[in-house]
This record gives structure tokens, C-alpha cells and sequence, in this order.
């Protein structure tokens, strides 16, 4: 006791304590993990026992690093903050910004800062985290060389750009990726090199490695694996030249070193508390170091022989050592700390991958394997050698299976189907969840914990996240806890919302007919009429319920979907009429029905394609994508296309997408029909029908099924005898086959069908259902639907015909008809003046008099008044 007290004596005379005798508790590191121990430490009351003070390096208090890239999305810190000095003071916590601790002298119990200050302690806590590990490469200490760690870092890297085209991010790991991100954001030609032969080599296996590589390399991003880099020298058309083992090499302005991690031992390896082999702070079942009162957590914390480089493990150690000091005062159980999960969730690049248990399997494993080339997705789940147990998965392109298989692997439970079946289910159904089941493993909290809420009144996802932090951390677990709450609710009596949000009560069908029966046709009626009494005088809205009246504002009228009342309801992709890419340009897709194309057409695509530097890829659907149009191109470039005669492909719009055809009895010896006439004559009746989701269709010219019909949502494949029909097909997130819907049709009872079918869909399905999951969830499934369409059970049939024929008659292309508008024109205008910016006409890429030639923000253009007849040519324009 005495020395206690000696010790707090000198910490009144270092840190002006005033005369406190609690026992000071010091924490070293400012990161998610010690925040969460601070966290937790307030939930458990020990900040009222112990005097606490927090040193952080950095001149920020705790933020998210798991979102860092978000910060070049805002350009600022905010979004990402977990703490500020305020809250902490709130709580009788100091915090100490830009406060390095240099030493620590775990005899006298002392930590010793680099301005000279020193603080003694009771208890200490190291959470000191990783440093990047950099490559002893020559020449890594050059300029415009840097790592991807802290905000401070991206700051260096964001000013790095601005003076530089291309960037090389030296690692393909999951931090690696993200790096690559933030320079591809920047606006940089982006280079990603890796000394494995695939891309984040830990979590994922060869397959899944490469199609990942296919996808970032789609998105712009080159990838070079295989590659060892020898040094770094000044570069002939860059700033650096990167040399390679195999005598190659790579120019470029800026190099990030994003190579892996090491685990921050420097204070307790000095100190002489003991340290592993490759370091990390070696620590016990509780957390504790060799020194009884120093404790340590985090990536800086080596248990046995294993470093665990994801938050959530933070996050369990963190709560082990807060345990083991609460335990000192209430004489409570401890709950040790036995491993962690490291399952993670995550999007790269815009590309969704995640990884569970033992992604890459061990020998002996059995395994299930599921790849789709055409949908871009890869799924494996590994089992043990009975085949009864997953014991791990890998994902790529789709993770909507991930809650559920995270579960399957988390209770250790047996496998009671085939383990197929894990993949062919909607996440969070076909289980049945225990009250110990670990539903958030970032946070550590049970089926049971959240059944505890919701029967105290907490009946909504945010009120959950917020009383158990369950699904805010990675967020994956999001959909199983909300599964939990509705069943919990059900279980109860209580009534569950059906609304598409919190704005409305009804869900898309109710909207639907209202809107229908009423003859509303703007959403400010909508709203008013049919919104929640709280929050309908106000008019808003929000991205839900707005897409969604503007999708059936679209299928009931077929009106120009940026007229005035609508414009404001579109989502990012309608608003401008274009897909938006991960890099912030947009993509252009006219339309190319049935696959089919003229000479003359390709070659105009190709010479547009060039012209604007424009990426090109002949898709699935036989389309031709032309990917990197900046937003203020847009105009000229589909000016363009439609003088060449193009329209659009809608590939912006929850609409029809493509009909896929092979070459059938035209060119095929084995062909019994017109495939591609009648794929053409489908796509050009349908174009431009607003839907629920995005609908794609297929016509095969024979049982060959070269075009693949049954994976489409309309299938239609050739017989001897006429056509056969499927529908509810699915190529994308859920895999499925279409149903045989009716055989040896004629050409115009199979119209009069898909004009049934279509209609009913779209008047009956829900928010963003695809036809596949519609017709499962149609009670009675497909001999229901076969009764509405084929014996019109509903008499709904001429309606149907009627409404489909209004939207074929009414059909416009929204590319054509934007053209001629100034109001939507104005929307792409980023000139430096843009009030004074003349149209100018440009002779060489054929515009005519009076159009608006918009510049891009990147061209850096400084732009001046011309007269409006004034022709400006090419080398005019250059020197302006």
C-alpha cells in the first residue's frame, strides 16, 4: 500500500493530480482497440476507480481505420472519428494528443514521453498497434515514397498526387487493395505489385485470387504479381523507375509501401518484458504481460505465437483485460481470452469478397466449389474429412451467403443437408439460431443478447446496434440481426413494419396500386396522401421510397423520367443516365439489340471508344461497354452515338438490360428458328420498361442452349415445333434455373405471354425482387403464375396486354430526348464560368452548330468567351 501511495504522490507532482488517491491506470495508444477498452472500462465503471489517462501519438483522437479511404471521399477526418478530448474529459479521462511515450521503465513503474515528461502508474495498458512494414529495397527512402497507415499519411499521399499521373501501391493484401483504392480515387493511373503469384495471398486460394485480379483489373487498376522489386531509381518518363527480379520493370510518380504489418514491441522489448521470437508483446489467457501490471492488446499483443491483425480480436482481448481488472474489485469470474475469429467481410475496390475459418482449406478437407465466369462470382466452402463440418469458405463477387455460412461455421453445429444447399438459400433462413450463437463476432454478441433488447423495446436495427454494438462493426452481421428482431417480434404478437421505410407503411405492390387507382403520378401527392402522418407534411422522402415511386411513376406513364416532378426521385445512376464506376466516371452502353451489329456501326463504336479514351469490353450480354467517361462528357460522347444511331442500352435503369441471342437458323446447321430476329424484335418491344429490378432475356435457336436462355429471367429456346418458354432464370447473386413456363408456342402466343408475365411482375413484385425470387415467393409458385398468364384466372390478361402496349407505343430514347433539353444539360455543365461558358461547335467530331461542348474538370483547361457562331477547330481549342 505504501508504495502506492508514494506512487500517486509523484504523479500529483508530474501531472497536477489535486490530491486524487485513486490508483493511476496509464494507457499507451489512442487506436480502435484502446478506445474500446476505454469503452468498456466506462461500461464497467472503472473509470470512477482508477485515474486514467490515454497517450496517443497522433495529433487526432481514436479513429476508424478500417474506413480510412472513406477520408478521400470528404476530404476530411470527421466522417471517420470514434472520440474526441471533450467526451473523454466527460468521463474524468485525460487524453494526451501528439504525447509519444519513448520509454518504459517497468521498474519504477514510469513511462517517459519525448517532450521530456514523465508519468508513473499503477496498472498500464499497451496498445501501440503495428507498423507498416516496409521492404529493404534500395532506394525506399526516396522522395514521394510512403506507407498507408494513418491520416497524417493519406494527407502525404493526397498532396503527393497532385503533382503526379501514376501511383504504385507495393503489396496485394487486404490493405494493399485499400491503398490502391484511395490512389485510384485520387485520379491516378494505379499500379498494384505483388511478390505472390495472386492477390491477397493469406485469405484466399488461386481460383479466387485470380478472379479478383480480373475484377480490380477491369476497374483500371494493373496488377503485376510474381514480382520481386530490387530497387527504386530516379525513372526516365517518371519520377521513379521500380526494377524486378525478372528484368523488368515498372515507371511511376509515387509508391505506396502497403507490404504487411509488424506488430509495435519497441517500449516493451526496450523494458525487458518479454517479446515473441518475430516479435509482438507475448501476453496470457488474460492479457497480461510477463510485468503482473502491465497489460497489452491489440496487433502490438503476440498469444500463443499468433498475431491477430483485425479489430474484432482487438476488441475480445480488450474486454478479456477490462474482465481481469474489474475482477480485482468485484471478485468476479474473469472470461479469458481463447483466440479469436478472423472471418472478414469487406469490399475491394468495389468488388465484395470475404473469407471464413480456414479459407484455404488443410489437407484431406472435402470441399464444395461453386464458379461462375459469366456472373464474375467464386465460392468455396471447406468441410472436414467427414464432410459434416465447415470449417471454412472463401467469396468473390457475391457475399450475400456470408451471414449465414459465418454462423454455420461460428456454432461448430453439423451439417443437417448437403453442404450445396449453404449456397442456395437467402442469408439468416433455412437455420435455426441458439441463444449462446455468436451473431456479431466483432462485438461478441449472442442471439440471446439481442432477444433481451427487443423484449425490453428496442424494435428497430439502429436501436440495437446502438444498446449492443451488434452490426457496427463490419456490418456483415446486419441481416441476421434483423432476422433475430422480427422473429423475436413475431414470437411476441407485435406487428412487423411491411413498409419499403420509414416514410410509408405499404411495400412496393400496395404503392403500386395506389398510385394506379388514384392516379398519382408525383411523388409530393404520394407522400402526403399515402405517407406516415409524422413525417408526410414535410414532403422528403429518402433513397429508398423515391427510386422506388419513381420506377412505377415510369412503368405506369413511360414519361421522360427527368421531367421536373421526377428528377429529384432518381437514384445517382438515373439522375445522369449512366452507370457510375468505382473511380467516379461512368460507363456508356448503347443499346445493341440481339448482339446483332453493322460494320459500319462497329467501327463507329471503336473510332467514339478511342477518340474519348475510353475502356471497352464485350460483355455477357453481347454488348459493347465503354468504361472512364467523365460526367461532364457524357453529352458530347452520346451526341455521338445517337448521330451514329445509337440509343440507349439502359444499363443505368432497373429495366430491361439485353436479349442475348446465338446465330440460330441463319448462320447455325443446327438451328431450327430465327434466334436472333426474334431476339431483336424482344428487345426493341420491351426496351426501356421500368421494372422492380433489372430483367434480362435470352432466345436460343435450338436445345443447344448456346445463349444460355435458361439462366435469364425470360428464357425462349427454338424447337421444331415453335418456342419454348422459361421464366424466373438467374445468372447473378442467386444462381437459378428458369422454370419451364409453356412449350411450342407461336411466335405471338409467346408475346402475348411475356407481356402477361412482365406486367404482372412488375405491378406485383417487391422492392429490387428480381423475376427469380418473385416467382418463388408467389404462393402457389409457377402453376399459380401459368394460371394467371396462360388461363387469366385473375382476368387481369387484356389489362395486361393494354398496359403493355401503352409502354411500347410511348417508348423514348432518355439519351435522345436529354440531348435537346438545356435544363438536364445543365446538370453536367463543370466549367470554370459556367454562366458566361459559350457553346462552341467543333467541326472535326461533327457537331453542329450551336451545341455545348462541355471540358472536363481534369483537362485543367483554362476556358474564355468565344462568340456563339464562332467554329472553333481542334488546334483552336488545344490552345485555349
Amino acid at each position: 500500500m505504501g508504495c502506492i501511495q508514494t506512487t500517486q504522490v509523484l504523479n500529483r507532482e508530474c501531472s497536477g493530480d489535486d490530491g486524487d488517491l485513486r490508483p493511476k491506470l496509464l494507457i499507451v495508444g489512442n487506436g480502435m482497440v484502446g478506445h474500446h477498452f476505454i469503452e468498456q472500462l466506462c461500461e464497467q465503471g472503472l473509470h470512477e476507480i482508477y485515474q486514467v489517462e490515454v497517450f496517443g501519438a497522433e495529433s487526432l483522437p481514436a479513429y476508424d481505420r478500417v474506413q480510412l479511404s472513406k477520408y478521400f471521399e470528404s476530404g476530411s477526418a470527421d466522417a471517420l472519428m470514434l472520440a474526441s478530448v471533450e467526451a473523454y474529459q466527460a468521463k474524468g479521462i485525460r487524453l494526451h494528443l501528439d504525447k509519444e511515450v519513448i520509454r518504459l521503465d517497468v521498474d519504477n513503474k514510469c513511462l517517459h514521453t519525448s517532450d521530456g515528461d514523465f508519468w508513473f502508474y499503477d496498472k498500464l495498458l499497451l496498445s501501440t498497434g503495428s507498423y507498416p512494414f516496409v521492404p529493404p529495397i534500395e532506394g525506399k527512402d526516396r522522395q514521394r515514397c510512403m506507407v498507408y497507415r494513418t491520416i497524417d499519411d493519406l494527407q502525404q499521399i493526397q498532396a503527393a498526387a497532385e503533382n503526379a499521373t501514376s501511383g504504385v501501391v507495393v503489396g496485394g493484401g487486404l490493405l494493399g487493395l485499400e491503398a490502391a483504392n484511395a490512389l485510384l480515387t485520387l485520379g491516378l493511373d494505379t499500379h498494384v505489385v505483388e511478390f505472390a503469384p495472386q492477390l491477397m495471398p493469406v485469405q484466399l486460394n488461386d481460383k479466387a485470387g485470380e478472379l479478383l485480379c480480373h475484377k480490380i483489373e477491369a476497374l483500371g487498376v494493373s496488377v503485376h504479381t510474381s514480382k520481386a522489386t530490387t530497387a527504386i531509381i530516379d525513372g526516365e518518363h517518371a519520377f521513379h523507375r521500380m526494377t524486378f527480379n525478372d528484368d523488368s520493370h515498372l515507371e511511376t510518380d509515387l509508391i505506396v509501401f502497403s507490404a504487411g504489418i509488424r506488430p509495435q514491441d519497441s517500449l516493451a522489448r526496450a523494458s525487458g518484458i518479454e517479446v515473441g521470437e518475430r516479435g509482438g508483446i507475448v501476453i496470457d489467457d488474460h492479457c497480461l504481460t510477463s510485468d503482473g501490471d502491465v497489460y497489452a492488446i491489440g496487433e502490438c499483443a503476440l498469444w500463443q505465437q499468433q498475431i491477430f491483425g483485425l479489430v474484432a480480436p482487438g476488441y475480445q482481448m480488450a474486454r478479456t483485460a477490462i474482465s481481469h481488472l474489474s475482477a480485482k474489485v468485484s471478485g468476479k469470474e474473469v472470461a479469458p481470452f481463447k483466440g479469436a475469429d478472423m472471418s472478414t467481410k469487406l469490399k475491394l475496390l468495389g468488388v465484395d469478397v470475404a473469407s471464413i475459418g480456414q479459407s484455404r482449406g488443410v489437407e484431406n478437407a472435402q470441399y464444395v466449389e461453386l464458379s461462375d465466369n459469366q456472373a464474375g462470382t467464386y465460392k468455396k466452402l471447406w468441410l472436414d474429412e467427414t464432410g459434416r463440418f465447415l470449417t471454412g469458405a472463401v467469396l468473390v463477387g457475391d457475399v450475400t451467403d456470408y451471414s449465414l455460412l459465418l454462423h454455420q461455421y461460428l456454432s461448430g453445429d453439423a451439417l443437417t443437408a448437403p453442404a450445396i444447399e449453404l449456397l442456395q438459400q437467402e442469408a439468416g433462413t433455412g437455420i435455426e439460431l441458439k441463444d449462446e450463437s455468436i451473431i456479431c463476432s466483432c462485438h461478441q454478441v449472442t442471439k440471446a443478447d439481442i432477444v433481451v433488447r427487443v423484449l425490453e423495446g428496442d424494435h428497430s436495427l439502429a436501436a440495437i446496434k446502438g444498446c449492443t454494438k451488434a452490426a457496427s462493426g463490419c456490418g456483415g452481421c446486419s441481416a441476421l440481426v434483423q432476422q433475430v428482431i422480427t422473429q423475436t417480434m413475431e414470437s411476441q404478437g407485435l406487428e412487423t413494419s411491411k413498409g419499403i421505410c420509414c416514410h410509408f407503411e405499404h411495400d412496393r405492390q400496395s404503392l403500386f396500386h395506389l398510385c394506379q387507382v388514384e392516379d398519382i403520378r408525383d411523388f409530393p401527392s404520394l407522400i402526403k396522401i399515402h405517407g406516415k402522418s409524422e413525417v408526410s407534411q414535410f414532403g422528403l422522402g429518402c433513397d429508398i421510397c423515391k427510386p422506388v415511386a419513381a420506377s412505377i411513376f415510369a412503368t405506369l406513364e413511360n414519361e421522360y423520367v427527368l421531367n421536373v416532378q421526377h428528377a429529384n426521385l432518381q437514384d445517382s445512376n438515373d439522375a445522369y443516365l449512366g452507370n457510375l464506376q468505382k473511380d467516379g466516371s461512368y460507363s456508356v452502353v448503347p443499346r445493341i439489340a440481339g448482339g446483332e451489329i453493322t460494320p459500319d456501326k462497329l467501327i463507329a463504336l471503336g473510332e467514339i471508344a478511342k477518340r474519348h479514351d475510353l475502356y471497352t469490353k464485350i460483355t455477357g450480354g453481347q454488348r459493347i461497354d465503354l468504361f472512364g467517361a467523365q460526367l461532364s462528357d457524357l453529352p458530347m460522347i452520346w451526341q455521338e452515338l445517337v448521330d451514329q444511331g445509337f440509343e440507349t442500352g439502359h444499363a443505368y435503369g432497373k429495366s430491361l438490360r439485353t436479349v442475348k441471342s446465338c446465330v440460330g437458323s441463319t448462320w447455325c446447321r443446327y438451328g431450327v428458328q430465327d434466334s436472333v430476329g426474334l431476339a431483336i424484335d424482344l428487345e426493341n418491344r420491351y426496351k426501356g420498361l421500368r421494372a422492380p429490378h433489372k430483367i434480362k432475356f435470352a432466345v436460343s435457336g435450338c436445345t443447344r442452349e448456346c445463349a444460355e436462355a435458361q439462366s435469364k429471367d425470360i428464357g425462349v429456346i427454338a424447337s421444331d415445333k415453335g418456342w419454348n418458354l422459361y421464366v424466373g432464370g438467374n445468372g447473378g447473386m442467386r444462381p437459378r434455373h428458369g422454370d419451364l413456363f409453356a412449350t411450342d408456342l407461336s411466335t405471338k402466343e409467346l408475346v402475348i405471354y411475356i407481356d402477361r408475365i412482365l406486367m404482372f411482375y412488375t405491378k406485383t413484385a417487391a422492392r429490387l425482387q428480381r423475376t427469380s425470387v418473385w416467382l418463388e415467393s408467389l404462393e402457389g409458385g409457377l402453376a399459380y403464375l401459368q394460371s394467371v398468364v396462360i388461363e387469366d384466372s385473375l382476368g387481369l390478361a387484356a389489362e395486361l396486354e393494354t398496359h403493355m402496349d401503352k409502354l411500347v407505343s410511348t417508348y423514348q430514347c432518355e439519351w435522345k430526348t436529354s440531348l435537346d433539353n438545356p435544363t438536364f444539360l445543365s446538370r453536367f455543365s463543370e466549367f470554370v464560368n459556367p454562366e458566361s461558358m459559350p457553346i462552341l461547335a467543333v467541326e472535326q467530331y461533327g457537331y453542329s452548330r450551336g451545341q455545348r461542348f462541355p471540358i472536363a474538370p481534369s483537362s485543367k483547361i483554362n476556358v474564355i468567351n468565344l462568340p456563339v457562331d464562332e467554329v472553333v477547330q481542334s488546334t483552336e481549342l488545344n490552345e485555349v
